[in-house]
């Protein structure tokens, strides 16, 4: 199995530098907008095809990193000092001699591709006049592409290394991407002697449909005449096309399009023509809930294939499995990973409900609740006692299960998320908050709770600290027809009707609030 093994990128659009190790079978490119998940695909595309047309198409101005530009056209724009962009992919062994060398970036025996974009060295004195003009003029049009193995070896698209296909779901309805991916999935499928029998036989049969079917029309007909198209443009594997229950895939709606061509990508049908790397931009893109989680499944199970996915899914990383994700951030060109973590918390959230790993991770401060008339009334709370805002302060609020805390924690205790945990001291407080957590002190994470065991509860505690408040929205509502040998308490009624109290009060007395004492500890913490 032929499989990239690690990226390196040098003034490749938003990166400077960027380095990353790859899992052999699966990465997840996760984050939010702008973030680089899209970049790291368009390199591997890029190294891959060996295309100095794609690279062209795509543009130098568009690929090179801006800030190292514009750094340079503020500099004295000395010809020696103009930027280098290189992206350059390394491999497994491929016992290939070709791809075997020193060239590359560490320096290292291996086996790998690299894109270099560098000043053409025989156009130099065309480049120093234009580094003399007195306006900012990058020269662009004055640099080499070229594809080179580790080895030092020239390479085109021609002398493909490793068999790869991308799928871009917001492309989905292009007609060019279409036929390149029928044609990709042909050719995998189709080993090439019988690929050329074929297109032999297609000729020959639109050559016999002329001379056949034509001719009575053609007879009529004198200087000009009717024929059926051939050529590149026009031959069996530009005539593909896949269909579903005898319905071509252009036919079908988006998100059907992103399921098929995705399953049939995945399938296996011959090991020697199979793709080695398959590219998923955003799969998520279209689909339902439900075919997202069956697409998830089916990714699940391939094999013989390494499989990159840039995505904003929550569900797609987390089913996936975490320790293979790689999480980036639009603030950082540092990528995250989490490999290191633990194996039952990472089958924790393949198994457990939806949840909200990707807005945890991409968070610099994170405050956890449990339960839904905490999330509803704590961003009030922090108002109230800070005077400020979640979104001012860069904190996040996330509402997880009680038992989910120590999962979030094993992620922040990998990625140095700073998370304050508020959560109730179910009546013992040294077994349930001090002794349960015992494992998770850092100075990035803390738990915040009631050290008195009557407060066992959120309810209870803001009761405790808002009781005028409280007495006089809930207090009354006892009395009302109360059924036989009914006894209910305020405290009683808060505790069995959580999330409507907490929503009253949010409504009619939120300027009024004062937060628990544990809770405003928290909201002091996580700013410091």
């Amino acid at each position: 199995m032929k499989t990239i093994t690690k990226i390196q990128l040098r003034n490749f659009k938003k990166y400077q530098e960027f380095n990353v190790d790859f899992d052999p079978e699966l990465n997840i490119l996760i984050g939010d907008n702008e973030a680089g998940k899209s970049t790291i695909l368009t390199a591997i595309e890029l190294v891959l095809s060996g295309s100095k047309n794609r690279v062209e198409t795509a543009g130098l101005d568009t690929l090179f990193n801006t800030s190292v530009v514009q750094d340079f056209l503020a500099s004295d724009k000395k010809l020696e000092n103009l930027p280098v962009l290189i992206a350059e992919l390394h491999l497994n062994e491929q016992d290939n001699p070709s791809l075997n060398g020193r060239n590359n970036i560490d320096g290292i025996k291996t086996d790998g591709l690299r894109l270099i974009c560098e000043p053409n060295e025989e156009l130099s004195y065309e480049i120093a006049q234009v580094l003399t003009q007195p306006e900012a003029n990058f020269p662009f049009e004055y640099y080499s592409i070229k594809f080179v193995t580790f080895s030092g070896e020239a390479y085109t698209g021609y002398r493909k290394f490793l068999k790869y296909l991308t799928l871009d779901s917001s492309q989905i309805n292009n007609e060019y991407a279409t036929k390149e991916y029928v044609k990709t999935v042909y050719e995998s499928h189709v080993e090439q002697p019988q690929r050329i029998g074929l297109q032999n036989d297609y000729r020959q049969q639109k050559t016999n449909f002329k001379e056949n079917n034509l001719k009575p029309i053609n007879d009529r007909l004198s200087s000009y005449q009717f024929a059926i198209r051939s050529g590149t443009k026009s031959n069996l594997e530009t005539d593909l096309t896949i269909t579903e229950d005898d319905v071509p895939i252009e036919n079908k709606g988006k998100g059907r399009q992103c399921f098929i061509k995705t399953e049939f990508a995945l399938q296996r049908s011959n090991p020697d023509q199979d793709l080695d790397v398959l590219l998923l931009e955003e799969p998520e893109n279209h689909l339902s809930h439900t075919n997202m989680k069956k697409l998830v499944d089916r990714i699940s199970k391939s094999e013989a294939k390494q499989i990159f996915i840039a995505t904003h899914s929550s569900l797609i990383s987390t089913r996936l499995d975490l320790r293979r994700t790689v999480f980036m951030n639009s603030k950082s060109t540092d990528p995250l990973l989490l490999k290191d973590l633990p194996s039952d918390t990472a089958k924790f959230f393949m198994k457990a409900p939806d949840n909200n790993v990707l807005e945890f991770v991409m968070s610099p401060k994170v405050i956890l609740v449990e339960g839904d008339a905490e999330y509803m009334l704590i961003e009030q709370l922090y108002k109230s006692a800070t005077g400020s805002t979640p979104e001012q302060d860069d904190v996040h609020i996330i509402s997880v299960g009680g038992t989910s805390f120590k999962r979030y924690l094993d992620i922040a205790k990998l990625l140095g998320i700073k998370v304050a945990v508020i959560r109730d001291n179910d009546g013992d407080h040294q077994t349930n908050c001090v002794d349960g957590f015992v494992d998770y002190t850092a100075d990035n994470m803390q738990v915040f709770y009631d050290d008195d065991d009557n407060n066992w509860t959120f309810e209870i505690c803001m009761l405790a600290a808002n009781f005028k408040v409280c007495d006089e929205l809930f207090t009354k509502k006892l009395r009302k027809k109360p059924k036989k040998n009914e006894k209910t308490t305020l405290p009683e009624y808060m505790l069995s009707h959580k999330a409507d109290v907490a929503f009253e009060m949010l409504d009619k007395k939120a300027n009024e609030l004062v937060s628990p004492d544990y809770i405003t500890r928290a909201f002091v913490w996580i700013n410091e």
